[in-house]
């Protein structure tokens, strides 16, 4: 049996149970991604990611990154950048 994380939400929402392996795969790619274009869009970042794990990630990219930059943002590990459309985002300082 595989370890799982429970998600957490910015609004408060259930989060999802998902594989912690493929967590912390999806959350290193966007970290990264973060480090290097700080203010990615959220579409530039969803390309991103998919680029470095796309090859050997078993599953939907998208899905993962919309459920692990949720619960980033409810940890507060990354933030989106007020007032800009469409939805910029950074890490945390």
């Amino acid at each position: 049996m595989t370890e799982r994380i429970m998600t957490l939400h910015p609004a408060g929402k259930q989060g999802v149970n998902i594989d912690k392996g493929k967590y912390d795969t999806v959350r290193e790619a966007i970290e990264e991604t973060l480090r290097a274009q700080p203010g990615t869009t959220f579409s530039e970042l969803t390309d991103e990611v998919g680029r470095k794990i796309g090859d050997v990630f078993d599953g939907s990219v998208g899905w993962y990154v919309v459920s692990v930059k949720l619960d980033l943002e409810a940890r507060g590990v990354l933030e989106r950048v007020d007032g800009r459309s469409p939805q910029r985002l950074r890490l945390v300082e």
